[in-house]
C-alpha cells in the first residue's frame, strides 16, 4: 500500500484558453497536515475544486490509497471520505449545532427525526476532537462565535467519517485565541489519522501546524517540502517566483510569468 493517501500526478486543467493546472503533482498523507500555499492565481482553488469532484481534472491521474480513481462530482469524492470546509463554512445560522451537522442525512426512526441519536453523536464527535468552547449542542450557529463555527464546519466533516479533510483559509479573519483553538483542533484531527489539506495564506499558521509544504506557481507545483525542513523565507521565494525551484532553470520561471501575464 502507498504511503500517500491521495496521489495527484500530471493534474491539468484549462478554461478556454487559459491553462490553470500545468502538470501538478501533490502527495497527501493520512495523519499528516499538508499545507498547500500559493499567490492568488496560482491555481489552489482549481486544484481543491478537482479534489472535491467540483470540477474534474482535464487530464492527469488520481490516485487514492495507491488505486486509481475518478472524482467526477462530490458524490465521487464523498465515497472515498473526501470532505471540504469551505470559506464561507456553508452552515445554517437559524439552525442549532445538531441540525446543522445532520443537515440532509437526518437519522430516522419510526418516520421521524431521532433527535436522541442525533444529538449523542454530535456530542460524542466534539469530544473526540476535544472541544469544550461549545457550551451546548442545541444552540443555534448564530449565537456562536467565528472559531466556534469553523469547529462546527470541521466536526460536521468527521462525522460523515472523512478521510481527508480539505481545509479553505480555516482562520481568515478570526482573533488571535480564535486561530490558535482553530489550529489545535486542526492537529487532532490529524493526530486521529485524518488526512488534513490545509489552504492558507497566513505562513505563521502554515508552519505552526504542517508537517510538509506545497508549493502553486503559477499552475505548477514548484515544491513540496518537509515544514521542519525549510523556512519562511524559502517558501515565500517559492511563492512569489523569486527563489528558483529545483528542477527548474532560471528561463523555466521566466516562461512560465510570461505566461501568467497573459
Amino acid at each position: 500500500m502507498s504511503e500517500y493517501i491521495i496521489e495527484l500526478s500530471g493534474i491539468r486543467k484549462s478554461f478556454g484558453p487559459v491553462t490553470v493546472l500545468k502538470g501538478v503533482d501533490l502527495h497527501i498523507r493520512a495523519g499528516k497536515v499538508t499545507a498547500l500555499v500559493g499567490d492568488n492565481g496560482a491555481g489552489k482553488s482549481t486544484l481543491v475544486k478537482g479534489l472535491a469532484g467540483v470540477q474534474p481534472y482535464d487530464g492527469g491521474s488520481i490516485r487514492f490509497e495507491g488505486q486509481s480513481v475518478t472524482l467526477h462530482s462530490p458524490r465521487d469524492a464523498g465515497h472515498y471520505g473526501i470532505e471540504v470546509v469551505y470559506q464561507d463554512l456553508a452552515l445554517c445560522d437559524n439552525l442549532d449545532i445538531v441540525q446543522n451537522m445532520f443537515l440532509g442525512r437526518e437519522e430516522l426512526r419510526g418516520g421521524t427525526f431521532d433527535e436522541g441519536r442525533m444529538e449523542k453523536d454530535a456530542s460524542d464527535t466534539l469530544r473526540s476532537l476535544s472541544v469544550r468552547t461549545v457550551k451546548s449542542v442545541r444552540q443555534k450557529v448564530s449565537s456562536l462565535s467565528g472559531g466556534q463555527r469553523q469547529t462546527v464546519a470541521i466536526a460536521r466533516a468527521v462525522l460523515k467519517k472523512a478521510r481527508v479533510v480539505i481545509l479553505d483559509e480555516p482562520t481568515a479573519a478570526l482573533g488571535v485565541a480564535q486561530t490558535e483553538q482553530v489550529l489545535n483542533l486542526v492537529r487532532r484531527l490529524a493526530e486521529q489519522g485524518v488526512a488534513v489539506l490545509l489552504i492558507s495564506h497566513n505562513l505563521a499558521d502554515v508552519f505552526a501546524v504542517a508537517d510538509d509544504i506545497a508549493v502553486l506557481y503559477l499552475g505548477q507545483m514548484v515544491a513540496q517540502i518537509d515544514a521542519d525542513a525549510t523556512s519562511r523565507d524559502d517558501i515565500v521565494g517559492y511563492i512569489t517566483g523569486a527563489k528558483t525551484p529545483e528542477g527548474f532553470s532560471v528561463m523555466d520561471t521566466t516562461t512560465i510569468a510570461a505566461e501568467g501575464l497573459r
